[in-house]
């Protein structure tokens, strides 16, 4: 789908502001796609639908995770969650967008998982360092984004854990596991 085009979808379903995030992560993307090897058309497109979902409500979010047989895991956690994989599916059925690397790239860009693809990392990561980006730790991944994007990702990664412990709110398992599995390949060993 062309740039105009998608801009042009997802614009209809974001604030302004959500909009200027939503264009910050996507020169991003690009950025490290290129950078770091990945295919940055993919890059851009998973990057403008990251957040397609992200204003629906919350009521139509937990009935799409229920038909979809999502992981009923998500119903327990923050919803700010569900916009992450219930945006895969309505990009898909709305959007018609089919390749399955976009798809899982938006839907684990808050959650993360294991065996992240380097789509997956591109897009959490340039999620996490757009340059609207103004918080405790984002200018740290940034630096790191440049040399290393699996160490910006340990760190994005971590740092969004300690807000959360600091909030008293839970983890969601799959980031939990999503670290883990990054730290044992950090350190050469294998997560199983």
């Amino acid at each position: 789908m062309e740039r105009e085009k998608a801009l042009s979808l997802v614009k209809d379903q974001l604030t302004e502001h959500r909009y200027q995030h939503t264009l910050g992560v996507m020169e991003t993307a690009i950025e490290l796609a290129q950078l770091y090897g990945a295919d940055p058309k993919k890059a851009e497109t998973a990057a403008i639908f990251h957040d397609y979902a992200k204003f629906r409500s919350k009521n139509e979010m937990k009935q799409i995770i229920i038909e979809q047989n999502m992981s009923k895991d998500l119903l327990f956690h923050s919803p700010e969650l569900w916009h992450a994989p219930v945006g895969a599916y309505l990009v898909e059925k709305e959007a018609g967008i089919h390749d399955a690397e976009i798809l899982d790239a938006i839907r684990y860009h808050t959650s993360g998982r294991e065996s992240m693809t380097l789509l997956d990392k591109v897009i959490y990561v340039a999620d996490y360092i757009e340059p609207g980006r103004i918080f405790p730790g984002a200018n740290e991944v940034r630096e790191l984004a440049k040399s290393d994007l699996n160490k910006a990702l340990i760190v994005s990664m971590k740092n969004t854990i300690l807000f959360l412990l600091n909030k008293n709110q839970a983890i969601y398992p799959e980031t939990l596991q999503s670290y883990n599995y990054l730290i044992f390949e950090e350190k050469g060993g294998t997560a199983h």
